[in-house]
């Protein structure tokens, strides 16, 4: 089975076409650095030729409310178009978990836009909602950092790990379309402040984590359990204490001098 990965140069992407050869299936790295661009078009024919699902985990390299209107509604309905003349089977698409409940933000109403524009296609699909991943915390201080302070609203989220999300990508492209979408979080529940403030701690960034109960995410106001999963989510192995380590010891050492 040919499963072509869009995105596929990229944290999830890599991971994610690297499980699928594993698992014995011709997984294509498709992204611009390979010569397929979902704005333009070019490269997708040859890309899609023989594919029987196509996984999309790309993302807007600009956050800018136009921006990222434009790349997720220009390069999903490339996709569908090209993929409908291939004979692909089953789209998938990576997306996040709360994104019906966070359309203050230009990011989220984009996501939104993406899956209206996969649910109206004739392709069979399986939207997968996943939360923050562990690797993104530090970004997340970063774009929170204001005032000499990592601003955070103190609710809750389920994070996890890349790794885990690759596998659950995985498990639903080889399966049967869904035709809807389904949730994948990690094991453990944290509030974002608290979390941040500890993988701030493990990388020795001395910014100051503060809780803000007005603080945005991502442009939108959140209240405690907007950003978390369902009951119902397919949960990933990783914890945050095992994922730490292993973060820690993929770190050289630095050598002063």
């Amino acid at each position: 089975m040919k499963i072509v990965v869009i995105g596929g140069s990229g944290l999830i992407g890599s991971k994610l076409v690297v499980k699928l050869r594993e698992g014995g299936y011709e997984a294509i790295a498709a992204s611009p650095n390979s010569g397929v661009n979902t704005l333009t078009g070019e490269g997708l024919a040859e890309a899609l030729k023989g594919a029987a699902v196509v996984v999309d985990v790309s993302n807007s390299p600009s956050f800018e409310d136009a921006a990222v209107l434009k790349f997720f509604e220009t390069s999903t309905r490339n996709l569908l178009a090209f993929e409908a003349n291939a004979g692909v089977g089953h789209h998938v698409a990576l997306s996040v978990v709360g994104t019906e409940r966070l359309s203050e933000s230009g990011y989220f109403r984009a996501k939104i836009a993406q899956e209206n524009l996969i649910r109206n296609s004739k392709i069979p699909y399986s939207i997968v909602h996943a939360t923050q991943f562990f690797e993104f915390l530090k970004s997340l201080a970063d774009i929170s950092f204001d005032s000499g302070k990592v601003r955070l609203p103190p609710v809750l989220f389920q994070p996890m790990a890349a790794d885990d999300v690759a596998s659950a990508l995985a498990a639903i492209a080889v399966s049967p379309p869904l035709s809807g979408t389904v949730e994948i979080a990690g094991p453990q529940e944290f509030r974002i402040d608290e979390l941040v403030r500890e993988r701030l701690a493990a990388l020795n960034d001395p910014r100051e984590v503060i809780a803000v109960p007005e603080a945005l995410y991502s442009g939108a106001k959140v209240s405690l359990r907007t950003l978390m999963p369902e009951k119902t989510a397919r949960l990933g192995k990783t914890r945050f204490e095992a994922w730490l380590s292993q973060s820690a010891a993929q770190i050289p050492s630095r050598k002063v001098g």
